[in-house]
C-alpha cells in the first residue's frame, strides 16, 4: 500500500514559524511542523557553543596514538584496527561513502526531513563532538528544502539507521543525490551551490558522529503518533455513525459502566462516542422507559463491534499514549557511539541499539491492525439483510440490478488482511552483521516502515466505514422510516448533531445514496477527509469536544 499523506486541518506549511535547536529535547510536534510542514530551524547560539565545547575534547584526542574508537580505529568489526593521524580524516569520509549503501525505493520527503532535524538536535546536544558547522550546515538544508535521496532498505536498527543517515552525511559533503524544494531529483554539490551552502569537510569523528543514531525510526514514530491521534478520533467518529445508522445502543458507553474498568483510553473513547451519539433521535426512536422513566434500549446487547468499540479504541489509545512516552525518551537522548560526556570522557556504549523503539513501533502496528479489524466488521454488518436492521442488501438502490457497496467491503477486507501480516512484529527478528560484532539488531526501521503502511490501510478502512455508515444514515432517514420522535420539518428522523455534521461533510465530497457508479474516486475522497484531519475536525466543532 502507498502511504497516505497526514496533513491535519488548520496546518499550514512555512508559516514563518521557526523551531529552535537549543540542545534541549524537541517535541513530537517539533519534528512535525519541520518534516511535514516545511518550519524553519534555528540553531541557538548555546546549542553551538555546547558543540564547540565538546569538539575541543575530540580535537585533543585527535593525534593521540592510543585507541579512541571512531577517532583512531577502524569500524565495527574493525574497531581493532589503529589508523595513523594522516589518515583519520580520510577514515570519516571513507565510513560515510562506504556507509551510503541503501537499496529500493525512495522514502517519503517528510521522513528525511524528520531524520535530517533529529540528527541535527543530537549534534546540538554536544555530547557526539562534530565541530558547529556541521549542526548548521544541516540546519541550512532544511531550510533550503534539501531532502538527501534515502532509500528504503539499509537498515537494520543498530548501530542505529546507519545507511539512511549515511545517504544524508553523504549529501552534506555535496555528494549523491538529492530532492530539492521543488522535488526535483538533483546532484547534491549542484543543489548546495545553487543554496549558497558549503559542502562539508568532515574532520575526526565526524562521520560516525552522522550516522550513529536511531533518527529514522524515531522520526517515523513521531509522525506515526501525530497522526494517530486524529485517526483514532476519526474511528470513535465511524463508531458513533455505526451505532446509529445500525439501530445500536448507547447505554453500553455510560461513564459509571466505563469507569468499572479503568484504563483511560476507553474512559476516552466511551465519552467520544456519547458526546457523538447524545440526543440522537435515531438511537431516541428504538428507546422505551422504565416504570421510574429512566431510558431502556430494546437493543438488549449489540454486536461486539458496535458494543466494544471503547474498549478496542481504547486499548489502542493507551498504546498509542505509551508508544508517545517513549517517544519522548528518545528525543529527550543523545545517541552517539562513542560519546563525549559532560564531564569530557570519550566512551563507547550501546545507546544506539533500537530495541525501545522497535518494539512501540510493532505494538502499534498490532493496535492499528485491531482496530480497522473491528472498523471492518462494522462496515460488513451493514451490507448483510440479517444483520443490518432493515436495510437494504448491499445498501443498493435496487439490489440485485445494483450492487451497492459490496466491493467496498472487499477493499476493506484485503486491506485489513494485509494489516494482520504487517502486525507480525519486525523487532523479534535478528540478523548478525559486521562479521558478528553487531550480532543482534533491533530491525526498527523496519517495524516503522511497515508501521507507515499500517497506518495507511487504517486510514482507508475508516474512510469505508465512514462512507457506508453515511449512507445507511441517509436510507434510515429516509421519509419512510417510521418515526415517533425528533422529526424535522419534512417528517424524516434525525441523526446527532456530531454524526450528523459527519454525514453532510461526507456529502460535500460524496453523493449519497442512488444507482451504482464508480466508487474508487469516492473511497479517495473520503480517506482525503480522514487523513487530514477534516472528519476529526468536524466532530470535534459539532459536539464542543473530542478526545
Amino acid at each position: 500500500m502507498a502511504a497516505t499523506t497526514h496533513h491535519p486541518a488548520g496546518a499550514t506549511p512555512g508559516t514563518g514559524d521557526c523551531v529552535e535547536i537549543t540542545g534541549e529535547p524537541l517535541t513530537i510536534d517539533d519534528v512535525v511542523a519541520v518534516a511535514r510542514h516545511g518550519v524553519r530551524v534555528r540553531v541557538t547560539d548555546r546549542a553551538l557553543e555546547t558543540m564547540a565545547a565538546s569538539r575541543a575534547v575530540v580535537e585533543s584526542l585527535a593525534g593521540d596514538d592510543r585507541p579512541h574508537y571512531g577517532v583512531s580505529t577502524g569500524f565495527g568489526a574493525l574497531a581493532r584496527r589503529h589508523i595513523p593521524v594522516e589518515r583519520r580524516a580520510q577514515l570519516q569520509v571513507g565510513l560515510v561513502r562506504s556507509h551510503a549503501a541503501g537499496a529500493g525505493p525512495e522514502v517519503e520527503r517528510e521522513v528525511v526531513r524528520a531524520l535530517q532535524l533529529l540528527r541535527l538536535a543530537t549534534l546540538a546536544t554536544g555530547r557526539t563532538g562534530a565541530r558547529p558547522v556541521v549542526a548548521t550546515t544541516y540546519a541550512a538544508m532544511l531550510d533550503a528544502g534539501i531532502a538527501p535521496v534515502v532509500h528504503e532498505f539499509g537498515s537494520l536498527g543498530c548501530s542505529g539507521d546507519l545507511a539512511p543517515l549515511a545517504h544524508v552525511a553523504l549529501a552534506a559533503t555535496g555528494e549523491g543525490q538529492v530532492r530539492d524544494a521543488d522535488g526535483m531529483l538533483r546532484l547534491a554539490d549542484e543543489t548546495l551551490a545553487a543554496a549558497g551552502i558549503a559542502p562539508l569537510v568532515l574532520a575526526e569523528k565526524e562521520g560516525l558522529a552522522l550516522i550513529n543514531g536511531t533518527e529514522g525510526m524515531l522520526g517515523m514514530l513521531c509522525l506515526a503518533v501525530a497522526d494517530l491521534r486524529d485517526l483514532l478520533s476519526t474511528a470513535d467518529v465511524a463508531a458513533a455513525l455505526s451505532v446509529e445508522a445500525l439501530l445500536g445502543s448507547d447505554a453500553p458507553f455510560a461513564e459509571d459502566l466505563v469507569a468499572m474498568r479503568p484504563h483511560p483510553g476507553q474512559a476516552a473513547s466511551a465519552a467520544n462516542l456519547r458526546a457523538l451519539l447524545t440526543s440522537s433521535p435515531v438511537v431516541a426512536s428504538h428507546r422505551r422507559y422504565d416504570a421510574q422513566g429512566r431510558p431502556e434500549c430494546t437493543r438488549v446487547q449489540d454486536a461486539y463491534s458496535l458494543r466494544c468499540a471503547p474498549q478496542v479504541h481504547g486499548a489502542a489509545r493507551d498504546t498509542l499514549a505509551h508508544a508517545s512516552a517513549v517517544a519522548g525518551r528518545e528525543l529527550a537522548s543523545a545517541i552517539d557511539n562513542p560519546v563525549v560526556t559532560v564531564d569530557g570522557r570519550v566512551e563507547s556504549n550501546g545507546n544506539f541499539h533500537g530495541a525501545p523503539v522497535g518494539y512501540v513501533l510493532d505494538f502499534l502496528a498490532i493496535a492499528v491492525a485491531d482496530v480497522a479489524s473491528m472498523s471492518e466488521r462494522r462496515t460488513d454488518r451493514f451490507l448483510d439483510v440479517a444483520r443490518n436492521e432493515g436495510l437494504p442488501a448491499f445498501l443498493a438502490d435496487d439490489p440485485g440490478v445494483d450492487s451497492g457497496l459490496m466491493i467496498a467491503q472487499y477493499t476493506a477486507a484485503g486491506i485489513v488482511s494485509e494489516l494482520k501480516r504487517l502486525a507480525a512484529p519486525a523487532s523479534v527478528d535478528s540478523i548478525p552483521s559486521s562479521a558478528m560484532q553487531e550480532d543482534h539488531v533491533s530491525m526498527g526501521w523496519a517495524a516503522a516502515r511497515k508501521l507507515r503502511r499500517a497506518i495507511d490501510g487504517l486510514t482507508r478502512v475508516v474512510a469505508i466505514e465512514l462512507m457506508t455508515a453515511a449512507r445507511a444514515l441517509d436510507l434510515r432517514c429516509a421519509p419512510s422510516s417510521p418515526t415517533e420522535l425528533s422529526e424535522d420539518s419534512s417528517g424524516r428522523l434525525t441523526p446527532a448533531a456530531g454524526t450528523g455534521a459527519v454525514r453532510d461533510l461526507l456529502r460535500t465530497a460524496v453523493a449519497g445514496p442512488g444507482p451504482d457508479r464508480f466508487l474508487a474516486p469516492e473511497i479517495d475522497a473520503v480517506t482525503r477527509l480522514v487523513a487530514d484531519g477534516t472528519v476529526a475536525a468536524t466532530a470535534r466543532t459539532a459536539v464542543g469536544h473530542l478526545a
